[in-house]
């Protein structure tokens, strides 16, 4: 199983392919370079005007460094950290080179200016390492381990509490099923005290899913209906642990149970390109309590996404006169132990 501290946010150079490190480097090489044209501009009208100057050089270098940098960021994570950040200098001042070249080919950049752009453009990058470093130690694999340990202590006590409700509430009337009950609220216990650092493959939490929901069943009956729509997905496809089951919970508890009569709990797992689509929905009738009974588990479960996959994933939540749903988004890839 993939472990926390295999994550870009823990390492000292950033993960180039990631859609948060590229969102944070174009932001904050845009606003350096504007602080930096504001401070020469006589007014707004020549600070406009310099920007979009300094754009026409900085955003083509900036788009040609990231694209290059994702393609070496696994060399770049194999050399050590000073190597590491030496090679993105130079690759970064190579293509500076190459740019102003061109530009004064079309005469559009001015002999002189050369030295300067090339220095801001090292000034810029040595930045960002800088700040992508301080970001990684602020992220130790020891606080990120810490901070997921106490997002699942959280959950434990709710998941576990009313998982043996649903046990004894069996063990006079039913007592076989009881003793079935038992066994997979055994399985249920192992499965969330594992270390919350890891990640499980899908295929065993879509089985710690349906355990759990059988034994909501057991309790419930007829009234709690659950259909799976599980598409091609990648099963071994490594994930957060427990993304599902509290959801499924607050399904159960704030969509199933307040019905006379019970209602369906919906799960579709599909995958989307690059991407992997979990939706879980329940019925509402109408009740405004119910968006607020999920939201602490929403809150815990973004938290902990963010933990994991920083801005590429998402957790997302909408309520209809009928139905409330939860959409879950990961990115669908592979992580070597």
């Amino acid at each position: 199983m993939a472990s926390i501290r295999h994550f870009p946010a823990t390492h000292p150079l950033p993960d180039w392919r990631n859609f948060g490190v590229i969102l944070r480097v174009l932001l904050g090489v845009n606003l350096l370079v504007a602080l930096a044209v504001l401070l020469e501009a006589r007014d707004l009208a020549s600070w406009s005007l310099g920007f979009v100057a300094a754009a026409s050089f900085v955003e083509p270098l900036l788009l040609l460094a990231l694209g290059a940098l994702a393609g070496i960021r696994d060399l770049l994570w194999r050399l050590p950290l000073r190597q590491g950040q030496a090679l993105v200098l130079l690759l970064v001042a190579g293509l500076a080179v190459v740019l102003l070249a061109y530009g004064r080919g079309l005469g559009m950049v001015e002999a002189g200016t050369g030295g300067a752009a090339l220095l801001l453009a090292l000034g810029v990058t040595a930045l960002v390492l800088h700040y992508f470093s301080l970001r990684a130690r602020a992220l130790t694999p020891a606080q990120g381990e810490a901070r997921l340990a106490a997002l699942n202590a959280r959950i434990r006590p709710h998941f576990l509490f009313n998982s043996l409700n649903a046990v004894l509430s069996l063990i006079r009337s039913r007592p076989r099923e009881a003793e079935t009950a038992l066994e997979s609220l055994a399985d249920l216990f192992r499965a969330a005290m594992r270390d919350p650092s890891e990640q499980i493959c899908l295929a065993d939490e879509i089985e710690l899913a349906r355990q759990y929901l059988a034994l909501e069943k057991l309790r419930l009956g007829e009234r709690l209906q659950v259909t799976w729509q599980i598409a091609a997905v990648p099963l071994q496809m490594p994930i957060p642990p427990l993304m599902l089951q509290p959801l499924l919970e607050n399904a159960v508890r704030h969509g199933i149970e307040p019905l006379p009569d019970g209602g369906v709990v919906g799960i579709t797992i599909e995958r989307r390109g690059a991407e992997l689509h979990i939706e879980i929905s329940n019925p509402t009738a109408g009740r405004a309590e119910v968006t607020t009974g999920h939201q602490i588990a929403l809150s815990n479960i973004r938290e902990r996404l963010a933990l994991y996959y920083d801005l590429e994933a998402r957790l997302e939540s909408q309520e209809d006169a009928q139905h409330y749903r939860t959409h879950i988004v990961l990115p669908c890839r592979q992580i070597s132990p």
